[in-house]
């Protein structure tokens, strides 16, 4: 049986990889990062240049599936919170959410704002601002 390898502490992040759990900067970061990707850019769709994600696909469950999306998208918020952001940043990106539910609730057509309005991506950007603003070392550069 193989031993896990042990790493002196603090040399993850040195090496780049974050504690997916971590409380730190770049672990938020990391995290916010994927559950936006997962929510509004990961599957692409054939002969558009665009991208979707989770939070359309749900839409197709009325009622249900919106409010599931709402509830992931309380997560960033709730992420937020966890860093310390301002009550107006969090009241923003909480009326991004509840915008993006009303939207949703309207059955079979709630996916076409869903499609535009993209909540957790303007979240995302928000967390990003503050995160560079007072935490510059959670910084990642992309290629």
């Amino acid at each position: 049986m193989a031993r896990p390898i042990r790493m002196a502490p603090g040399s993850a992040e040195k090496m780049g990889r974050t504690n997916p759990f971590g409380t730190d900067a770049q672990s938020v970061r990391a995290r916010v990062e994927a559950l936006e990707f997962l929510l509004e850019r990961s599957i692409p769709l054939p002969g558009l240049k665009r991208r979707i994600g989770l939070d359309v696909v749900l839409d197709i469950l009325p009622f249900g599936g919106t409010t599931i999306g709402a509830i992931l998208g309380g997560y960033l918020v709730w992420e937020a919170r966890n860093l310390g952001m301002s009550k107006l940043q969090m009241t923003r990106m909480g009326g991004n959410v509840a915008l993006d539910w009303a939207f949703g609730m309207i059955p079979w057509v709630g996916a076409i704002p869903d499609f535009f309005f993209r909540s957790n991506s303007r979240n995302v950007k928000i967390i990003r601002k503050h995160l560079d603003k007072h935490h510059p070392a959670s910084v990642t550069i992309e290629g």
